[in-house]
C-alpha cells in the first residue's frame, strides 16, 4: 500500500486563499450543530451480526484538529460539524438521532408512541439509533415511519425498527409520498450496477479515513454498509395541504415531486411549530445530477417547491429540519432568510445558466466563469460541499441540451483509447506525455496534467510493454499524484472522493473495501411484474439473442380476478412483453403471485431456483435456460481511471 504524499505549494497556497475568503469567524452552525445534545454512543460503531463494521464513525476523531493543507479548510470545517454525533432534542417531543449514517433518523412523540422520520440507511444503523432514543426516552413503541423521498438512506434501515408482521397487523403506518415504490426501485435496480461502482469513489469507500484521505462527503461522513430492506409504504400523500393525525400529532404535507428526488414531500408539525425539509433544504448546495449517476434533478421545480415552502411555512415555523445536517432554529427571522437562500441558489443556477446557453456557450464554459452573487457566495449553506457549482451548472446545461455540445466535431468522436493513442502519437509517445505532464504538476497546472496523463494510461491499452503497477509506470505513478492534489484542493466532498479513488485504485489496483450495494431482497421484492421483466431486458445481451426465437408466458396469479398473463419474447435481440395475446404459443410458462415472481430477477431464469421459490414451470425449460444465457447483469468493479 502506498503513502499519501504531501500538499504541494500551489494547493498551500490555494487552502490560504479558502482561509482568507471565507467567514470561518462565523460559528452560528457549530452552535446550532450541537444545540439540544443529549447523549451519544463511545464509541460510535456499528456492526452487523458477523461482527464487521457497518458504520464507523468513531475514526474520524482526527478532524478535532485544525485542517491540515491536505484538505480544503472549508469541507474540513464542514466534515467537523456533519461528524458531530448522538442524540439531540429538536424541540418538545421532537428528536434526532444524527451522526449514525449519512442522514439523520427523527423521533416525534406522540400520545402513546413515536412517529419515525427516514430510518437511515442500514437495518444495523437504524437499530442503533432507536437504542439510542430508547436509552434516553424510554421504549416508546412506533407507531409509523414516515419516508420523505426515494433514496436508500431515507428508508434502507426501516427493518432496524419495525417488522414487516407489525405493519401487516395495522400496528404501525408506513407513510410515503406518491410514487415512492415505484422510484426507490427503479433506482437501485435497473442502473444499480454501475451506479454502486461508482458510488464507492463518490463516498470515498476504499479510501483510509484520515486528514489525507477520507473526511466526509459534504453531505454526512459517509454511508452505512449493512442490510438495506425496504417495507411498503400503507398509506400515500399525493396533494399538498393534506393532513394526517397519528398518535395524537396533525401533520401537514407539501408535495414536492423532481426536486432532490422524484418522489418527494416535506412534512409540518403544527403542534410543534417545526418544519420536516426533507432533502429540500440543507446545509450545502445539493446535487442536480449526483455524480453516482441518475436523471438530473429539476433546479427550476426546486425553486418554485421552496418558494411555496417559504409561503406555507416561513411564518408559521419556529425550527426547521432536515434528513441531513443540523437544524435552523430562530423562527422567521432565521428560518426565512435560510430558505431564501437556498431557493434563490436553485433559482439562479438554473436561470443564469439558461442565460449563457441562449448566448451559445456550452456546459463547461459557463461553468468556468460562474459564480454566485455575493449574498449567496458568502452563506455557508450554499457552498458546494455535495453538488458543486462546477458540475451543477453543467448539469442543467445537460438537462437542457443534452451531451452535445453542437461542435460538429464532438459529434463523433473516437472512443477513449483509440482517441489516447492518437494524442499519444501526436504528442510524441508517452515519455514526451509524461514529460509535458510533469511540467505541468510542478507548475501547478493539475488539471492538464489531469488530462495529459489520462491520455497517457488509456494509450497503454494491450501494450505488454506497459506494466500495470504505477510504481513502475510513470505515467500511472503521476497521475495518481495528480489526482490527490486535485483531491486535496477540492471543497467538495465527492470530487475529493472520486480523485483520491482514483489515485488509490492507480497505485493499489482494485481494493474499494465494501462497496456500495443496491438492489438488496427487500427492494427486489417490491418489484411489480413489468418492473422485473424490464430489469430482465436491460440484461439481455442483444447481438447474441437477436437470432433467438424464445417465448415465454408469464402468469400473475394474484393480479385481478383471474390473473394476468404476459407474453414475453424476444424480437431482434430486445426482450419485449404484452398482456394482449400474441400468436404463437409459448415454450414455456412460469406461473406465481407477483411477490414470488420477484425471483425470475433474483436467480436469472434458472428453472430449479425459481420452482424452489415457489414458481411453477411448465413447458421447455431449455428455452427459459437459453434466455437465462442470454442475460448479462454487468460488471460491479468496472475500471474507472484505466481502460
Amino acid at each position: 500500500m502506498t503513502t499519501p504524499k504531501p500538499a504541494t505549494d500551489t494547493i498551500v497556497r490555494q487552502q490560504e486563499e479558502v482561509r482568507r475568503s471565507l467567514p470561518f469567524n462565523d460559528t452560528q452552525d457549530f452552535e446550532d450543530a450541537s444545540r439540544g445534545f443529549i447523549a451519544s454512543r463511545n464509541p460510535n460503531i456499528v456492526t452487523n451480526a458477523d461482527g464487521r463494521p457497518v458504520w464507523d464513525n468513531h475514526v474520524y476523531g482526527f478532524l478535532k484538529n485544525a485542517p491540515p493543507n491536505e484538505a480544503n479548510p472549508s469541507l474540513w470545517r464542514q466534515s467537523q460539524l456533519t461528524a458531530k454525533d448522538g442524540l439531540f432534542q429538536v424541540t418538545d417531543g421532537i428528536y434526532q438521532v444524527r451522526g449514525l449514517d449519512i442522514s439523520n433518523v427523527t423521533f416525534i412523540e406522540g400520545n402513546e408512541g413515536v412517529i419515525v422520520i427516514d430510518p437511515l440507511t442500514s437495518q444495523e444503523t437504524a437499530a442503533a439509533a432507536l437504542q439510542l432514543y430508547q436509552d434516553h426516552r424510554g421504549s416508546r413503541p412506533i407507531k409509523a415511519v414516515i419516508y420523505t423521498h426515494s433514496h436508500l438512506d431515507h428508508f434502507g434501515g426501516v427493518k432496524g425498527m419495525v417488522t414487516q408482521e407489525d405493519v401487516d397487523a395495522g400496528k404501525v403506518t408506513i407513510l410515503a409520498p406518491e410514487g415512492f415504490l415505484e422510484h426507490a426501485v427503479a433506482e437501485n435496480v435497473f442502473a444499480g450496477t454501475a451506479m454502486g461502482r461508482r458510488a464507492a469513489y463518490m463516498y470515498g469507500a476504499g479510501i483510509d479515513r484520515g486528514p489525507n484521505g477520507q473526511v466526509g462527503c459534504g453531505l454526512g461522513q459517509a454511508v452505512s454498509t449493512g442490510t438495506f430492506t425496504l417495507i411498503a409504504p400503507t398509506d400515500t400523500v399525493s396533494t399538498t395541504g393534506e393532513t394526517r393525525t397519528i398518535d395524537g400529532v396533525p401533520i401537514e404535507f407539501q408535495m414536492a415531486p423532481d426536486t432532490e428526488a422524484p418522489s418527494e414531500m416535506l412534512v409540518y408539525f403544527p403542534a410543534h411549530k417545526a418544519l420536516c425539509a426533507a432533502e429540500d433544504a440543507t446545509h450545502t448546495f445539493h446535487n442536480i445530477l449526483t455524480l453516482r449517476g441518475a436523471v438530473i434533478r429539476d433546479p427550476h421545480g426546486w425553486a418554485k417547491y421552496l418558494t411555496e415552502t417559504i409561503d406555507l411555512f416561513a411564518a408559521r415555523a419556529d425550527v426547521v429540519f432536515a434528513s441531513h445536517h443540523w437544524p435552523v432554529w430562530g423562527g422567521e427571522a432565521r428560518i426565512r432568510p435560510f430558505l431564501t437562500q437556498q431557493r434563490d441558489l436553485y433559482a439562479y443556477v438554473h436561470d443564469q445558466t439558461l442565460r449563457q446557453l441562449n448566448q451559445g456557450l456550452t456546459g463547461p464554459e459557463i461553468a468556468e466563469t460562474f459564480s454566485l452573487p455575493p449574498a449567496l457566495a458568502a452563506a455557508w449553506n450554499t457552498r458546494g460541499y455535495y453538488g458543486s457549482l462546477s458540475h451543477n451548472v453543467k448539469a442543467v446545461y445537460q438537462r437542457y441540451m443534452g451531451w452535445f455540445d453542437g461542435n460538429p466535431s464532438n459529434l463523433w468522436t473516437h472512443p477513449p483509447v483509440a482517441r489516447a493513442r492518437r494524442y499519444v502519437a501526436l504528442l510524441g509517445g508517452r515519455d514526451a506525455v509524461v514529460s509535458a505532464a510533469r511540467a505541468a504538476f510542478d507548475a501547478g497546472d493539475f488539471r492538464w496534467a489531469a488530462e495529459l496523463l489520462n491520455h497517457a494510461v488509456f494509450a497503454e491499452e494491450d501494450d505488454p510493454s506497459s506494466p500495470s503497477s504505477s510504481s513502475s509506470n510513470p505515467a500511472r505513478a503521476l497521475l495518481a499524484d495528480t489526482y490527490e492534489q486535485l483531491g486535496y484542493g477540492a471543497e467538495n466532498g465527492p470530487w475529493r472522493n472520486f480523485y483520491l479513488s482514483g489515485a488509490k485504485e492507480l497505485r493499489d489496483g482494485k481494493t474499494f473495501g465494501t462497496p456500495t450495494a443496491t438492489g438488496s431482497k427487500d427492494i427486489v421484492a417490491q418489484l411489480t411484474p413489468e418492473m422485473v421483466l424490464d430489469a430482465l431486458a436491460v440484461q439481455v445481451d442483444g447481438p447474441r439473442a437477436s437470432r433467438e426465437d424464445i417465448r415465454v408466458d408469464v402468469v400473475v396469479t394474484d393480479l385481478g380476478e383471474s390473473g394476468t398473463t404476459y407474453r414475453v419474447w424476444l424480437s431482434n435481440g430486445a426482450l419485449v412483453y404484452s398482456k394482449r395475446k400474441q400468436p404463437g404459443e409459448a415454450q414455456v410458462s412460469v406461473t406465481g403471485t407477483a411477490r414470488r415472481l420477484t425471483a425470475l430477477a433474483v436467480f436469472r431464469l434458472d428453472p430449479g431456483k425459481l420452482v424452489e421459490a415457489g414458481v411453477r414451470v411448465e413447458g421447455d425449460k431449455g428455452a427459459l435456460e437459453r434466455l437465462g444465457s442470454l442475460l448479462d447483469p454487468g460488471d460491479p468493479s468496472f475500471n474507472i481511471v484505466t481502460p
